[in-house]
């Protein structure tokens, strides 16, 4: 089983930027949790600044994984080419959000993923990545 989680711009900066959002976790020390709770997962981390290199790697790992968790970080909102990308793909996505995106400033209730996602979870902090991962071990 192999699961590709993806993070986008500024997820690089967990455990630093607003912990009272997104906590005092880096998201390295909770991948290593994550590959400790599920050995039987192959799981694989991308985290990038870079909207091209987000499509980059969605088309790289899009036909050959299990199943991809996305947090496209601020392009959730403004990046039709990557809610596209996800469109093109045969992997189940699930888009995860560490803050309840719906409770937030307006411009951030849009997403131009969650309609192409194989589902969304929000505002259930880190906790998100890992009911993405069940329900793709679930699922196969």
């Amino acid at each position: 089983m192999k699961i590709a989680i993806i993070n986008g711009p500024n997820l690089n900066l967990l455990g630093k930027r607003e912990p009272t959002i997104y906590g005092n976790q880096s998201f390295e020390d909770y991948f290593d949790y994550l590959q400790n709770a599920y050995p039987a997962a192959t799981l694989t981390y991308f985290q990038s600044n870079v909207e091209g290199e987000i499509i980059n790697e969605l088309q790289q790992v899009g036909f050959d994984y299990d199943g991809i968790i996305l947090n496209p970080g601020g392009y959730t909102h403004t990046s039709v080419a990557i809610g596209d990308t996800v469109a093109a793909i045969t992997a189940p996505v699930i888009e995860v959000h560490i803050s309840n995106i719906h409770a937030r400033e307006e411009f951030r209730h849009l997403s131009h993923i969650s309609a192409k996602a194989a589902g969304t979870i929000a505002g259930l902090g880190l906790k998100g990545y890992e009911l993405a991962i069940n329900w793709i071990i679930d699922k196969k």
